[in-house]
């Protein structure tokens, strides 16, 4: 069974917390270190970022690591060959999240075979247009067993989720806001408004809330409206400061109880 898919199978009772890290930033090597350290320490699914020189959908926290990965020489091909040498000490859903050109560039086909090879269970590309989707990647993405996890936002109407939640598997990344990555001290009336309105669609796949989540309040809003968070920004920010993934797990932590 697909890694995402048993998750969520054996989780219905708890709430799940995903992070995301850019891998090669702060350096080129830490990847493998910070999967494990996340497994660890508790984490229930990663996010694996793939640095781009124009990520769009990204904050600057975000951009600036994927600046300095792609500065320490980091491509998919040294990412794969990272994700694969811990392959058999990972247990948890790795989901590679980047964008379309440097997946198209190395190649679907190739990219979904490494992708099985490395131990990852699924990908989020946020400029991959729908139709492509449908025609492009999800018959070959089908083929091993991956799951292509598509983004709704607050502006996505009714009929576009439920097409969205009828030809996807694993979940649905419901972006917070329509605004790029980063913290957010909390989640105002008409964030609430759009969370409820999603909770009352009832939904076949599962939910996790991503985007501004940073502190207790947003935690737990999320956590209340999804099966799980998704956390960003604020991890990157203090692995940059600590350049160890430990320490910016106690701070992340901590920052997550106030």
């Amino acid at each position: 069974m697909n890694a995402i898919t048993k998750l969520f199978s054996s989780s219905s009772d708890r709430k799940l917390l995903s992070l995301y890290f850019c891998a090669g930033a702060p350096t080129l090597d830490s990847t493998a270190n910070v999967i494990l350290t996340m497994q660890r320490r508790g984490i229930d699914m990663i996010e694996v970022g793939i640095p781009f020189s124009d990520p769009m959908a990204d904050g600057p926290v975000i951009q600036d690591a994927a600046t300095k990965s792609l500065k320490n020489g980091m491509t998919l091909q040294t990412l794969f060959d990272q994700l694969g040498s811990i392959k058999q000490q990972v247990n948890i859903p790795l989901v590679l999240m980047g964008y379309l050109n440097p997946i198209m560039q190395y190649g679907i086909e190739h990219f979904c075979q490494s992708c099985v090879e490395a131990g990852v269970s699924g990908m989020i590309i946020p400029d991959l247009p729908f139709k492509d989707y449908l025609e492009d990647i999800k018959p070959v993405a089908d083929r091993y067993d991956l799951r292509v996890i598509m983004l709704i936002t607050p502006e996505t109407s009714e009929e576009r989720i439920r097409f969205i939640d009828e030809h996807t598997e694993g979940f649905i990344y419901m972006v917070s806001s329509a605004a790029t990555t980063g913290a957010q001290q909390s989640f105002d009336e008409q964030k609430q408004d759009y969370f409820r309105r999603i909770n009352a669609m009832n939904l076949r796949n599962p939910r996790m809330i991503g985007f501004g989540i940073s502190n207790r309040q947003t935690l737990e809003s999320a956590q209340a409206n999804a099966a799980g968070a998704i956390i960003g920004s604020k991890f990157v920010t203090l692995f940059d400061q600590e350049k160890d993934a430990d320490r910016a797990l106690d701070r992340l932590f901590e920052a997550l109880a106030n």
